[in-house]
């Protein structure tokens, strides 16, 4: 587990971006919330100099827990406690949601809960899983962001594509009325549908975009470029990464029976930025992999923009 995953669980299996331990089964919020180790509160103190003075308009967010100091914030700052994140999910999902994964980053300063939407997609013959991904920030840095993670079942590979006609995510900064925000924020299930549909048309759209292999190993070089001005070494580890994707390409067993076209390529390049290790991997790299669920992978993207500017 990286050093940087501080809490938690998983259902089954690890999920596709590697992180977690192993349960018996998906468990409700309240088990959770002892599972994933976040059932504790975030209390604000004032925040003070060495020398005494206190700092005006700014708060420390403490771990009710343990007394770490998870961040300093401003007045304006609104917490939205862990077990509020879990009651936002139970109601936008209905009694008995059942969760995948949940668990706390960097000391607790980044939490996060991950559910499979009840409705599964067939499209053009496969299925797609769509997952839901509440991630909260205790430390200031970050905004509450929901996010659509559309997932394809065979391969686990993540198609979280930033469409044009349709978006994967809803944030909201912690300011203001959070309940407000909150109530808001259960259109997240209509967003969710209309990107699945959106996406549906997309894949559809993508397979009937034929490629040569000599686009897609342009479309490769590309992706992965190598400077003139390299190393022996770095030219090297680039070739190494660009073998690795021609392979997902052509040889993926999971692939051989789409037909060589933009959504096997985009399939492949998933594939690769889901799966592949890099060549120097940090404590930080599957925690980076699965914060790219929310925020989009850029690899993929793109690679997906340079199909539709093709």
């Amino acid at each position: 587990m990286a050093a940087n995953v501080e809490t938690m669980f998983s259902v089954r299996e690890k999920p596709w971006h590697g992180l977690g331990t192993i349960v018996a089964q998906a468990v409700s919020s309240k088990e959770a919330l002892q599972l994933a180790g976040l059932d504790w509160k975030v209390e604000q103190t004032e925040v003070y100099t060495a020398g005494g003075t206190r700092a005006e308009g700014y708060k420390a967010n403490v771990r009710s827990s343990d007394g770490a100091v998870l961040g300093i914030v401003s007045d304006r700052y609104r917490i939205v406690q862990n077990e509020e994140a879990f009651a936002f999910t139970d109601a936008l999902l209905g009694e008995g949601v059942r969760y995948e994964t949940a668990g706390a980053l960097q000391g607790g300063k980044k939490t996060w809960i991950l559910a499979h939407l009840p409705h599964e997609y067939i499209i053009t013959g496969e299925r797609i899983s769509p997952y839901l991904v509440f991630a909260n920030s205790h430390d200031g840095s970050a905004a509450m962001k929901v996010a659509v993670t559309p997932v394809r079942v065979v391969c686990q590979n993540t198609l979280n594509l930033a469409l044009q006609k349709a978006k994967r995510s809803w944030s909201a900064v912690h300011s203001g009325s959070i309940t407000a925000k909150l109530d808001e924020a259960h259109k997240t299930l209509f967003m969710a549908e209309k990107y699945m549909d959106a996406l549906g048309k997309e894949i559809e759209e993508l397979q009937r975009v034929k490629m040569t292999d000599a686009r897609v190993l342009d479309f490769i070089e590309e992706l992965l470029p190598c400077g003139l001005e390299v190393s022996t070494v770095q030219k090297r580890n680039v070739e190494k990464l660009r073998e690795d994707m021609k392979a997902r390409y052509f040889d993926a067993p999971d692939l051989q029976e789409v037909e060589r076209n933009a959504y096997r390529f985009i399939n492949a390049v998933s594939d690769f930025a889901t799966h592949a290790k890099p060549l120097r991997q940090t404590d930080r790299y599957k925690e980076n992999l699965f914060l790219r669920t929310l925020d989009g992978n850029p690899m993929i993207d793109k690679a997906y923009q340079m199909i539709c500017a093709a």
